[in-house]
C-alpha cells in the first residue's frame, strides 16, 4: 500500500513539473460599437451612415498560444490565431481558420526565435505597434493610414520564415522571407487567366530603453494582388494599378518611428514611405506623416489627439489632411469604453479614362471599416461609441 501511494504521489509530482515546463493559453479581443459617418459612398453620389462596426480599437480575434520547454533555455511555441466579425461572426481575413497569425518554430533565450507560418512583417511589429495613433490609443483601425498600403496594421506575410532576435539592453532586430510557393521564386502576377504567386521579405530595427523608443523597418511584397488574401493596392478611390494591369510588380515600404514619454504625456510621430509598382504603368509614390500625443489623466482615463498627412505623387496624384482624437475610460484591466472622432479632407484629381475623377476620402486601414466618401464628397468624418474587451 506504502509502495502504490509513494508511486502515485511520484506520478502526480511529474504532473506539476510537466505542467510547469509547458503550457498553453487562450486569449482574445472582442470590440464592438455604433459609428456615425457624415458622407458614405452610393450608387448616386453620397450619404450620411449610422452604423453597428467592429474592430476598430482593435481587430476581433481568437487565438491560443503554447510553449514546451525543451531544456537549456530551448522551447518549442506556436500561435493560431483566428479574426472574426462581432456584428454576424463570420471569420475574418477572406474566411481563413487562422488568418490572423499560424506559427510554429523555436525559441532560445539570449537569441531570439525563428518561427514558420503566416506571419506579421516588421512595418507591423516594429512602426505600426509603437509609433502609430493606430497602435497606441483606441483610435485604432480608424487611425492607421489609409488601406493599410504602408503594411502598419494587418501585414501578414504568407509561408514565412521569420527570426526575431532576443531584447538586448532594449534592442531587438529582426529578419522575414516569404516564399511564392511558385514555380517563379519571386512570385508571379495575376492574370486574366487565373491568380499568380506572391512573395515578400521584411526586416526592421527597434530600441525601447526606459521612456523613449525609436524604430525601422522595411517590407517589399511581390505581386501583392496574388497573395491570399489580397494586399490592397488602392488608396481611397484611387487605384494604383496600371489600365490594363490586374497586379502590382511590387509594394515597397520602409519607415521610421520614435515615441518618448515625459510623464502622464507620451508624444510619437512616425514617417513612412511607399514605392507602388504597376506591371506597365508608371510608379506611384506615397508618403504618410504623422505626429501624436497621449495624456493619461488618471490610470483608467486617458486622451490622445494626432494628425496624418497623406500624399501620393508621381504618376498618380492625392492629397489626404486627417484628425485623430479619442477619449479612453478602463473599467477593469480588461474592459474599457471609449469614444472617437476622426475628421479627413482630400484633395487633388486625377485622369480615368479621358476625365478628370476627384480624389475622395476614406477613413480607416480597410475599405470593409466605412469606405469612400462618394462621388462629390471629398471629406469624412467618423463618430464613433465603443467596448473592447479581452481575455
Amino acid at each position: 500500500m506504502q509502495r502504490r501511494i509513494l508511486i502515485a504521489s511520484l506520478l502526480a509530482s511529474y504532473g506539476v513539473i510537466a505542467h510547469a515546463q509547458s503550457s498553453m493559453t487562450l486569449y482574445g479581443v472582442l470590440d464592438a460599437g455604433v459609428s456615425y459617418v457624415n458622407n458614405v459612398a452610393t450608387p448616386t453620389g453620397h450619404s450620411s451612415a449610422v452604423k453597428y462596426g467592429d474592430g476598430v480599437a482593435q481587430g476581433n480575434r481568437w487565438g491560443m498560444k503554447g510553449v514546451e520547454d525543451l531544456g537549456g533555455g530551448l522551447r518549442a511555441i506556436f500561435t493560431l490565431e483566428s479574426g472574426f466579425n462581432t456584428g454576424d461572426g463570420k471569420a475574418g481575413q477572406g474566411g481563413a481558420l487562422f488568418g490572423r497569425q499560424t506559427l510554429v518554430g523555436f525559441s532560445k533565450e539570449g537569441i531570439g526565435s525563428l518561427t514558420f507560418g503566416r506571419q506579421y512583417s516588421f512595418s507591423t511589429d516594429y512602426l505600426g505597434s509603437n509609433y502609430s495613433a493606430g497602435g497606441l490609443t483606441a483610435a485604432g483601425n480608424y487611425a492607421f493610414h489609409i488601406n493599410d498600403l504602408d503594411q502598419l496594421s494587418s501585414s501578414r506575410i504568407n509561408n514565412s520564415v521569420k527570426f526575431s532576435s532576443a531584447n538586448v539592453k532594449g534592442l531587438t532586430v529582426g529578419a522575414l522571407f516569404g516564399f511564392s510557393n511558385g514555380t517563379d521564386f519571386a512570385g508571379s502576377p495575376a492574370t486574366a487567366a487565373g491568380a499568380g504567386s506572391s512573395s515578400a521579405y521584411s526586416f526592421g530595427a527597434n530600441y525601447s530603453q526606459g521612456t523613449f523608443g525609436i524604430g525601422a523597418a522595411y517590407t517589399n511584397i511581390r505581386f501583392p494582388r496574388s497573395a491570399a488574401p489580397q494586399f490592397s493596392t488602392s488608396i481611397a478611390n484611387v487605384n494604383t494599378l496600371g489600365p490594363t494591369d490586374l497586379d502590382l510588380r511590387s509594394l515597397e515600404t520602409y519607415g521610421l518611428g520614435a515615441r518618448y514619454a515625459l510623464g502622464s504625456a507620451t508624444i510619437w510621430g512616425l514617417w513612412t514611405h511607399t514605392n507602388l509598382e504597376p506591371l506597365t504603368a508608371p510608379k506611384s509614390r506615397l508618403d504618410n506623416l504623422e505626429a501624436g500625443l497621449r495624456y493619461a489623466f488618471t490610470p483608467a482615463l486617458s486622451a490622445s489627439l494626432g494628425y496624418t498627412y497623406s500624399r501620393l505623387y508621381d504618376n498618380l496624384t492625392g492629397h489626404w489632411n486627417q484628425i485623430n482624437s479619442s477619449l479612453d475610460y478602463a473599467l477593469s484591466k480588461r474592459t474599457d469604453v471609449y469614444l472617437l472622432t476622426i475628421y479627413q479632407k482630400a484633395s487633388g484629381s486625377n485622369v480615368v479614362g479621358g476625365r478628370v475623377v476627384p480624389v475622395q476620402a476614406e477613413i480607416g486601414s480597410s475599405s470593409s471599416l466605412v469606405g469612400n466618401s462618394g462621388t462629390g464628397a471629398d471629406n469624412q468624418f467618423v463618430a464613433r461609441v465603443g467596448l473592447r474587451t479581452k481575455f
